[in-house]
Formats: C-alpha cells, sequence, structure tokens
C-alpha cells in the first residue's frame, strides 16, 4: 500500500508539473487578442446603437447567457431581453474597462474572453453608470467568430 501511495503521489506530481508547464497564458496583445478586441467592439457597437439584428449576428444560436441577477437565457429569450432593453426610455451604453480583457485560446475552438465592462445611462437627469465583470466563450467557425456561452455577474 505504501508503494500505490508513492506511485499516486509521483503521478499526480508529473501531471501537475505537465499542465503548469502547459497552461495558456492570458493575452493582452497579439493577433488572437487583437482579434477578439475587434469582435468585442463590434459586437457592443451593435449594442450601443441598438441594432438588434446586428447584435444577434455575434451569437452563436446555441448561447446560453448566465447572470447573476437574471438567471439563464438562450439566444432567443436573449434576443427578446435586449429587444425590451432597446425599447426603454434611456440608452444604455457599454463601455469596455481599458486593461481589464483578457484573451485565452481554445485549442481548435476559439477563445475565452474575460474583462469588466461600464453600462450607463441618464436617468431623471443623472448620470446612472455601473461596472460588472464578464466572460464571453467565442467560437470561430467558417472563418465567423460567434460568442456560444457568456458569464455575465457581480451585479
Amino acid at each position: 500500500m505504501r508503494t500505490f501511495n508513492k506511485f499516486f503521489a509521483a503521478t499526480l506530481l508529473i501531471i501537475a508539473g505537465i499542465f503548469t508547464v502547459n497552461s495558456a497564458a492570458a493575452q493582452t496583445s497579439g493577433p488572437l487578442f487583437n482579434e477578439i478586441a475587434r469582435q468585442d467592439s463590434l459586437q457592443f457597437d451593435a449594442f450601443n446603437s441598438r441594432n438588434l439584428e446586428k447584435l444577434m449576428d455575434y451569437f452563436d444560436s446555441s448561447l446560453e447567457l448566465y447572470q447573476d441577477n437574471t438567471g439563464v437565457r438562450n439566444y432567443d429569450q436573449t434576443k427578446q431581453a435586449f429587444g425590451a432593453l432597446f425599447k426603454m426610455s434611456y440608452v444604455l451604453n457599454r463601455k469596455l474597462v481599458a486593461g481589464t480583457m483578457e484573451v485565452y485560446p481554445i485549442k481548435d475552438y476559439g477563445a475565452i474572453e474575460t474583462g469588466h465592462h461600464t453600462f450607463s445611462h441618464i436617468e431623471n437627469g443623472q448620470l446612472q453608470s455601473a461596472t460588472f465583470k464578464f466572460m464571453q466563450i467565442w467560437q470561430k467557425k467558417d472563418g465567423v467568430w460567434r460568442v456560444t456561452r457568456e458569464i455575465t455577474y457581480g451585479h
């Protein structure tokens, strides 16, 4: 039994070493980072201009959107929620917080984007704004980037 425990411990150390050596560092520059930064910018240009159809082009039909204060939504529910938001009397604007975006490659799939974003609007003559954390899983299929999973939290 003692030999087995030593073997097991040695195996775990080797596996941990492999994962440590192969772990991907966050990208804050470079080609993949620039590609995802561009997609993020275009996605939220559509959001900020209330262009629902264009915005939804950035989401895959298999979308799962997880939000701590509203729950889980699929593509159709997300489209409906954005549509209702765009009908509000105020214009909600999203801005990526500079320096918070990180991109992690996903082998043979796409990328993970994380960061912080601020949403703001004028209500009753006062600027209202709040900053939240987010993560988007981008898939690149046939040369087109789309979000398949999104998590937004800290509301």
